[in-house]
């Protein structure tokens, strides 16, 4: 009996042992045979994505011996069409058209995203390269046109597309922000300044400040918030424009029944401006006295003294008599003058960009950013000298579209009591100066 006892967990050992190791034996033959069915699912993918290539190509083949070609590019298939044509045979009035830039500019842009945009080739499949990826994208920004057409163009996915242009956007905002979009430095507000002045007979002024609503398909939430002054649904943005018609401020993303107000007293400029950001530190004279740069704005925002706006034109009973005097009539024609800074640049920004002139399909979640993107790319082509087309105005003069207008702020508590004595300088500049 005490032998049976000693030899038992013996035998509960050996037949533990033996039980694990018929297992383990289990599990490596289902092991093998799992790599083995993957390996021949993997062989039959790759079998039939060659053959799918082979009828391409025998398709392809066939077609463009029957097809008459009337120009070189028209009907090139898809698989070639961006590397034997546009890198090959793209005309510079066939760049501009397309991308909306020179093939100088283009190429300068794909050098400053690539770190953002750069992939890498895997064992799998090819990495589109980095001049498609952008080319994929401008076109979609410069025309607006569906997916679909864009993906049989290129030859790519329409995932993809979507992909490529939501990256861009996204890379153009990343990295080229801090040079084409940011605050002027002294020099730049000086030089500003003395353009607005030139151009546009505004003394002592280095930006005016505008509204952009651009089009949008309606929301799942909210829709009625987005319904602006036209009553049409929008994402607005404020821009700022320097004299030389390029952005150095955009505020973007607020629904398009936001009053434009409220949009300026929450946004950094107006912190900026109001601490005296705007100007060097010790204000240049004007008209005697020292006064701090001023912007210009239209009449739906609040008087400052740094935010020069036109009187309120109030009609008279009888008549449509203002009760304006001819000073402060003249204040207004100088300044609705100048605004026009402010209206070509967006003009110029909707009728290079065509995405913000028709109605954007993208989700809320990227509208924002193809804005602020398509502002960038704007400065980039207008500092780069980049030629702009005539036609590309009259399509947005068509557009359904039309940008809406603001009512009239009348004078508020918002307004600074010290804002109507700098309004009088103007009037006393521009009086002075007829005279």
């Amino acid at each position: 009996m005490e032998d049976e006892g000693q030899l038992r967990p013996f035998m509960f050992l050996m037949t533990y042992l033996l039980m694990k190791r018929r297992r383990d034996i289990n599990n490596a033959a289902v092991q093998r045979r799992n790599e083995i069915q993957r390996r021949i699912r993997h062989r039959q993918y790759f079998f039939q994505r060659q053959r799918r290539m082979m009828m391409m190509m025998l398709a392809g083949g066939i077609r463009s011996n029957i097809r008459i070609r009337t120009r070189p590019w028209t009907t090139t298939a898809s698989t070639d069409w961006w590397e034997r044509v546009v890198m090959t045979e793209f005309k510079p009035s066939d760049w501009l058209d397309k991308f909306r830039m020179s093939r100088e500019t283009f190429f300068y842009l794909c050098e400053k995203l690539r770190p953002r945009l750069a992939r890498q080739d895997t064992s799998f499949r090819l990495a589109l390269p980095l001049e498609k990826r952008v080319a994929v994208a401008l076109w979609r920004l410069a025309s607006n046109i569906e997916y679909r057409t864009i993906s049989s163009l290129f030859g790519v996915g329409k995932s993809t597309v979507c992909r490529c242009v939501r990256d861009m956007c996204h890379a153009i905002v990343a990295l080229l922000s801090s040079t084409y979009l940011r605050p002027p430095s002294e020099q730049e507000l000086e030089d500003s300044a003395q353009l607005f002045l030139s151009s546009w007979g505004f003394p002592h002024c280095v930006a005016a400040i505008a509204t952009l609503h651009t089009a949008i398909i309606t929301p799942s939430n909210n829709a009625s918030d987005y319904a602006n002054p036209a009553g049409w649904l929008s994402v607005m943005s404020q821009v700022a424009v320097n004299g030389r018609g390029q952005f150095w401020d955009v505020c973007a993303s607020f629904p398009g029944g936001t009053d434009p107000s409220d949009i300026l007293q929450n946004s950094s400029l107006w912190a900026t401006a109001s601490e005296g950001g705007l100007s060097p530190a010790t204000p240049p004279v004007f008209m005697g006295k020292p006064l701090r740069y001023v912007l210009l704005g239209e009449a739906c925002y609040p008087l400052q003294s740094w935010l020069m706006k036109a009187y309120p034109e109030e009609k008279g009973r009888r008549a449509h008599h203002t009760t304006l005097t001819e000073q402060q009539r003249l204040f207004n024609q100088q300044l609705t003058t100048a605004l026009r800074v402010s209206e070509a640049a967006l003009l110029r920004l909707r009728a290079r960009w065509q995405c913000l002139s028709k109605r954007n399909d993208c989700g809320l979640d990227l509208v924002p950013t193809m804005i602020l993107a398509c502002c960038i790319l704007h400065n980039v082509c207008e500092s780069h000298g980049d030629a702009f087309k005539a036609e590309w105005q009259v399509e947005v003069a068509s557009t359904e579209s039309p940008q809406p207008r603001h009512k009239q702020l009348l004078p508020t508590s918002v307004d600074e009591s010290p804002a109507e004595e700098a309004r009088q300088l103007f009037c006393s500049f521009f009086e002075q100066l007829n005279t």
